[in-house]
């Protein structure tokens, strides 16, 4: 049977994943994936407390619409977020962060 612990562990090493991705790498593009890979851990948590948390003998399911609604929020970051860096690539002929030094284009 799984348990919370092992949604948090799952949570927990996914959210570390993405942060090392943030931290370490020199891609925008890598660097966007991690912040991704960050949000989704923290919904996973959410849907892990969601389940694990009972009200009159039912999981309690306020959270996972919760996260619904963080999915669909991602999604639209996801293309807003896309342009920005076609954008950034179209003006600056580069991927890399430390060739972005201004906003300026």
């Amino acid at each position: 049977m799984v348990t919370l612990n092992d949604y948090l562990l799952a949570s927990g090493l996914l959210f570390s994943l993405g942060f090392a991705g943030v931290l370490l790498r020199r891609n925008i593009i890598v660097i966007y994936m991690a912040l991704e890979l960050m949000l989704n851990a923290s919904a996973l948590a959410l849907v892990g407390f969601s389940r694990f948390h009972v009200r009159d003998g039912l999981p309690d399911y306020n959270a996972q619409i919760f996260v619904f609604f963080i999915i669909t929020v991602a999604a639209a970051e996801v293309a807003v977020g896309l342009a920005i860096i076609v954008a950034l690539f179209r003006a600056r002929q580069t991927t890399r962060v430390e060739d972005l030094t201004s906003l300026r284009f």
